[in-house]
């Protein structure tokens, strides 16, 4: 079974962007891992609000892969480099593990990151984070109603200050 891995950057107070959807505080130089995890993957999901976010980086940066965008909209524009889903997130995505290929990155954001993780649908989390407070934002993960449990695998530091935090879901 494909396993969904949210691999996110995050600030230290926990949010994923500024409350306008400002990234401009994420560290750009430098690999990460990132490289090296997009081989592992062959899909993306990731909400309407991250997806016009990367409409903003000019070149969509997941051309190649099967991407997913969850919106609430029936209607929307078509586009070459993705399909739009407004029906049952968690039917689609459980539909889409038990599919063959490589596993499935969660793009974000905030409120799809929750769904999931309420679901039990998140396998992985590698979460970058950086040396900033922003006090406020769009956070890593809208609130949930259950406590998740997650088994560590491992923590890197990098050199601009940068911590990642690896963990795989407890069974």
């Amino acid at each position: 079974m494909r396993k969904v891995k949210l691999f996110i950057a995050t600030s230290l107070d926990n949010y994923i962007a500024g409350p306008n959807g400002e990234i401009d505080w994420l560290f750009t130089e430098g690999d990460f891992g990132y490289d090296a995890f997009l081989k592992t993957i062959d899909t993306t999901l990731m909400g309407n609000e991250t997806y016009k976010l990367s409409q903003g980086f000019g070149e969509f940066p997941y051309k190649g892969l099967k991407n997913y965008v969850f919106t609430r909209q029936t209607n929307h524009p078509e586009k070459p480099e993705v399909d739009f889903v407004s029906g049952d997130i968690v039917a689609f995505v459980q539909a889409l593990k038990q599919q063959e290929g490589k596993d499935i990155f969660l793009v974000g954001g905030g409120q799809i990151n929750a769904t999931l993780l309420e679901a039990g649908l998140i396998d992985e989390l590698q979460v970058f984070v950086h040396p900033i407070l922003l006090g406020n934002g769009i956070p890593l993960f809208q609130p949930t109603h259950n406590r998740h449990y997650w088994q560590f695998v491992e923590c890197k530091s990098y050199e601009p200050g940068l911590v990642e935090l690896h963990y795989v879901a407890e069974s």
